[in-house]
C-alpha cells in the first residue's frame, strides 16, 4: 500500500527529518537526497512503530495500561536489538541535540454560519475532544415566528379577516341565490343580492344544476321513461265485474282527484328537467292493472 507523501506540516515527521539529518551529519555526510532521506525515514518510523506496538502489548499483558521502560527493554530484546551500547551513545561527545519542538497554536476555523457564542465543556468532557457546535443547534431551534401580541396589529387583522369573510360570504350568496341587476339590463356586473331568501335554503345546494343539459332531449327521456303500456280497451265481464266491486265503495269525486294527481306528478317530472336526483324526484304512482286471466287462475 502506498503511503502519502509527507508534508511539513507534520510535526512527527519533521522531528522524524531532524533526527535523522543530525545522525548523518555526524557521520560525516555533507548532503543527502531526497530520496534517501525518505527511505531512512520511512524505516526508522517502522521501526519505532514496531517498539511502541511491543511495549504495548507486554504492558497490557502485565495488567497495566501504561507502558514503562522494562517494556521497552522486552520489546527490543524479543526483536533482537542489542541494548548494551544504547546508554553509552546516548551520553556520546559531540552529539547534535534536536531542538524542542515550539507550540503552535490552532489554527481557528473560520465559520461563516455562526450562530451566537459556543460554549465550553462542562467538567466531565474531556479538553481533546472537539469543541461543542452552536448553540441553536442543539439548545433550542425555533420553527416559527414568535406570535404578534399588538393589539394594534391584532384588531387589524381581525378587521381584515372578516372583511374577507363579507366578501367571499356575498360572492357565495350571489352565484346561489336569487339576485336583482342594478341596471336594467341582462348581464350580472353589478348583482344585489334578494331581500327574501329562498326556503328551504339547503335546497338549492341538494340540485346538481353545475352541468348545461339539452331541455329538449332531457324531455323526450323522460317522456319515453315514464310512458305506461297500452291498456287493451275491451274489457273483459270479470274485469268489469272487479271494477264495478272496487268501485261501489269509493266516490267519483275522490276517483278523478286521484287520477288528477297522478296526471300533475307525471306532468311536473315532464316539465322540470332540472331535477335529476332520485331523492327530489316526485313518486311515481303506479298504476294497477287487473286481468282476468289472473284472476282465474287464482281460483282453485
Amino acid at each position: 500500500m502506498e503511503k502519502p507523501e509527507p508534508t511539513v506540516a507534520d510535526p512527527r515527521r519533521k522531528i522524524l527529518y531532524m533526527a535523522i539529518s543530525s545522525v548523518l551529519a555526524e557521520a560525516g555526510f555533507d548532503s543527502a537526497d531526497k530520496e534517501s532521506l525518505e527511505t531512512l525515514s520511512e524505516m526508522c518510523q517502522s521501526l519505532l512503530s514496531e517498539i511502541g506496538q511491543s511495549s504495548r502489548n507486554y504492558c497490557e499483558l502485565s495488567g497495566r495500561t501504561i507502558p514503562v521502560i522494562g517494556d521497552v527493554v522486552i520489546a527490543l530484546i524479543n526483536m533482537g536489538i542489542p541494548i548494551q551500547g544504547l546508554e553509552a551513545f546516548a551520553k556520546r561527545d559531540g552529539r547534535h541535540i534536536v531542538p524542542t519542538p515550539q507550540q503552535v497554536s490552532a489554527q481557528k476555523q473560520l465559520n461563516l454560519l455562526q450562530a451566537g457564542t459556543k460554549n465550553a465543556h462542562p467538567s466531565h468532557i474531556p479538553n481533546h475532544l472537539p469543541a461543542l457546535p452552536d448553540p441553536h443547534a442543539y439548545i433550542r431551534t425555533p420553527t416559527h415566528k414568535q406570535p404578534v401580541t399588538e393589539y394594534e396589529a391584532i384588531r387589524e387583522k381581525a378587521a381584515t379577516q372578516k372583511k374577507d369573510v363579507e366578501k367571499a360570504l356575498t360572492k357565495f350568496l350571489a352565484k346561489t341565490s336569487d339576485t336583482h341587476s342594478l341596471f336594467n339590463v341582462e348581464d350580472n356586473m353589478f348583482p344585489l343580492i334578494a331581500c327574501k331568501p329562498a326556503h328551504p335554503s339547503y335546497l338549492a345546494a341538494l340540485n346538481p344544476t353545475d352541468q348545461v343539459f339539452d331541455f329538449e332531449e332531457l324531455e323526450y327521456h323522460y317522456q319515453v321513461a315514464n310512458r305506461t303500456e297500452d291498456v287493451p280497451t275491451a274489457p273483459s265481464k270479470d274485469l268489469d265485474d272487479d271494477d264495478d266491486d272496487e268501485g261501489e265503495g269509493k266516490d267519483p269525486k275522490e276517483v278523478k282527484s286521484e287520477e288528477g294527481d297522478a296526471e300533475q306528478t307525471n306532468a311536473n317530472q315532464v316539465n322540470n328537467p332540472n331535477i335529476d336526483n332520485p331523492y327530489l324526484r316526485a313518486a311515481i304512482v303506479p298504476k294497477r292493472i287487473k286481468l282476468a286471466d289472473s284472476g282465474r287462475m287464482m281460483d282453485p
